[in-house]
C-alpha cells in the first residue's frame, strides 16, 4: 500500500499550491523540500524579496522627489542598507512561515530533504524511500550561466539574482548583464539607491518578447531614471579583481571591443529548468536537451508522474506554475483541470510597472490578423497626475471585425493590478466595447483602461 496518494517534489508556488489543492480534494499528500524554508525560489530568493527592495527603494524616491511638492518637508531619509535587508528578510520569513502554516492546516506532510524518483511510485528523500500513487515534479528553475562568466555570490562582486538580494553594501557602479525582467528590476532598485547602473544586452532592444512600442517607451523612462543601456553587445567575459570587476563586451554593429569597470556585476541572463539529480532518465521520463520535462496536460510519458511550472515548457512565471499546480491536482483527483495559456499575464515591478496579457502587435502582424489599437495616456488620468505617476499608457489590441480583445499592454501606475481587468475580460471573450461600457470608479487608475477601450471605438473622452 502506498504511503501517499500524491508526493509533490518542490515547494515553490507550483508545488505548494498543488500539494494544498491535492489535500483539499481528499488526497493524502506530501511535499518534498530541501531548503530550510518552504516557498521555493519565489518566496526565498526571487519574487517576494525583490518586491520588498523595489518597494523600499521606491519609497526613498518618493521622499526625495515628491514629498516637498506635496508640502511634506523635512530632512531627506538616509539609507540604512542593513536595516533594509533585515526588512526584506522579515518579509521572506512571514511568507515562508505562512506556507508552513497552510501545510499544517491542510494536513500536508513536509518531507525535508532533496527528492529523487527511484522507481515507479517511489521517491527517495535522504535515507528514506516513500511510495506514492502519483508524483508531481515541481522543481522550478535555476539561474542560467553565461560562458566566460563565473558567479560567486559569496564574494559579492560577480553575482546572480540571489546574490543581488544580499550585497554587503550598495555599490557605486553596477553592470547588469541582460535587459530582461530580473536585470531591470534589480537594476532599478540600485539606481534608486544611488548606484550608477549600466545594462548590457545582446539584443538591440530591452525586454525580449514585449510589445515593441511598450518596450521603447519603457527604456526611455528607465533612462530618465538614470539607467544606462548598451544594446547589441555580446559579453566576452568578466574578470573579477579583489574588490571590483572588468566586463569585456563586443558591439555587434562594428565588432569593436569595449571594457566596463564595476564594483558589482549582476548576471541576469535568464533561468533554466532545474531537473538535474531527479533520476528522470533512469525512470524513462522524457526531457529536452535543456532539461525541460515534456508534458501533455501536465502528464509525463510515464504513468503516475506529472510535471508543472518552470520545469515544463512555457513562460517561467510563478502564477503560471500555480495554475498548473491547481489543474494537475484536479486531474489527479479525476476532475477536468484547466489552464488558459492564452490569458497568462506578465508584470515587471519597476516604477512605472509594466504589464501585458495576450498578443503583442508584432505577433498579430505575423499572424496576418486584422486588428485595431486603442491607446490612452495616463497624462489624461486625473488620479495619475495627482500622484506624480502620469508616465505611460494603456494599449488595447482588438479584432477589427469582432472587437474581441486580443491583447492588452500597460505601462504606468499599478499596471500589475490593472492588467487583471483585461484578464477577466479576455477569459470571458469580451469585446473592447464591453470594457468601454462598464462603469469605472472615479478617480482611479483603472479609468485609463476604460478610455483605451473607448479608443477602440469612437474615441476616448479625456484625450
Amino acid at each position: 500500500m502506498a504511503d501517499y496518494d500524491v508526493i509533490v517534489i518542490g515547494s515553490g508556488p507550483g508545488g505548494y499550491v498543488c500539494a494544498i489543492r491535492c489535500a483539499q480534494l481528499g488526497l493524502k499528500t506530501a511535499c518534498v523540500e530541501g531548503r530550510e524554508t518552504l516557498g521555493g525560489t519565489c518566496l526565498n530568493v526571487g519574487c517576494i524579496p525583490s518586491k520588498a527592495l523595489l518597494h523600499a527603494s521606491h519609497m526613498l524616491h518618493e521622499a526625495e522627489e515628491n514629498f516637498t511638492k506635496m508640502g511634506l518637508k523635512g530632512k531627506s531619509p538616509s539609507v540604512d542598507w542593513k536595516q533594509m535587508l533585515a526588512y526584506k528578510d522579515d518579509v521572506i520569513g512571514q511568507n515562508t512561515k505562512g506556507i508552513e502554516f497552510l501545510f499544517k492546516k491542510n494536513k500536508v506532510d513536509w518531507l525535508k530533504g532533496w527528492g529523487k524518483i527511484t522507481g515507479k511510485g517511489e521517491v527517495q528523500v535522504g535515507d528514506d524511500t516513500y511510495k506514492a500513487k502519483n508524483i508531481v515534479i515541481a522543481t522550478g528553475s535555476e539561474v542560467s550561466t553565461l560562458p566566460g562568466v563565473e558567479v560567486n555570490n559569496a564574494g559579492g562582486v560577480v553575482v546572480d539574482s540571489t546574490g543581488a538580494l544580499a550585497l554587503p553594501k550598495v555599490p557605486k557602479k553596477m553592470v547588469v548583464i541582460g535587459a530582461g525582467v530580473i536585470g531591470l528590476e534589480m537594476g532599478s532598485v540600485y539606481a534608486r539607491l544611488g548606484t550608477e547602473v549600466t545594462v548590457v544586452e545582446y539584443l538591440d532592444h530591452i525586454t525580449p518578447g514585449m510589445d515593441a512600442e511598450v518596450s521603447r517607451a519603457f527604456q526611455k523612462l528607465l533612462k530618465k531614471q538614470g539607467l544606462n543601456f548598451i544594446l547589441g553587445a555580446a559579453v566576452q567575459g568578466v574578470e573579477e579583481l579583489k574588490t571590483k570587476a572588468k566586463v569585456t563586451y563586443r558591439l555587434k554593429k562594428d565588432d569593436s571591443e569595449e571594457v566596463l569597470d564595476a564594483d558589482v556585476v549582476l548576471v541576469a541572463t535568464g533561468r533554466r529548468a532545474f531537473t538535474d539529480g531527479l533520476g528522470l532518465s533512469e525512470v524513462g521520463v522524457e526531457v529536452t536537451d535543456r532539461g525541460v520535462v515534456e508534458v501533455d496536460h501536465w502528464k509525463t510519458n510515464v504513468d503516475g508522474i506529472w510535471a508543472i511550472g518552470d520545469a515544463t515548457p512555457g513562460p517561467m512565471l510563478a502564477h503560471k506554475a500555480e495554475d498548473e499546480g491547481m489543474a494537475a491536482a484536479e486531474a489527479i483527483a479525476g476532475q477536468a483541470g484547466h489552464v488558459n495559456y492564452d490569458v497568462i499575464p506578465s508584470v515587471i515591478y519597476t516604477a512605472p510597472e509594466v504589464a501585458a496579457v495576450g498578443k503583442t502587435e508584432e505577433q498579430l502582424k505575423d499572424e496576418g490578423r486584422d486588428y485595431k489599437v486603442g491607446k490612452f495616456s495616463f497624462m489624461g488620468n486625473g488620479r495619475a497626475k495627482a500622484v506624480f505617476e502620469a508616465d505611460g499608457f494603456v494599449k488595447i489590441l482588438a479584432d477589427k471585425k469582432t472587437d474581441r480583445i486580443l491583447g492588452v499592454h500597460i505601462i504606468g501606475p499599478s499596471a500589475g493590478d490593472l492588467i487583471h481587468e483585461a484578464c477577466v475580460a479576455m477569459e470571458f471573450g469580451a469585446a473592447a466595447e464591453d470594457l468601454a461600457r462598464t462603469c469605472h470608479a472615479h478617480p482611479t487608475f483603472s479609468e485609463a483602461v476604460r478610455e483605451a477601450a473607448l479608443a477602440c471605438g469612437d474615441g476616448p473622452i479625456h484625450s
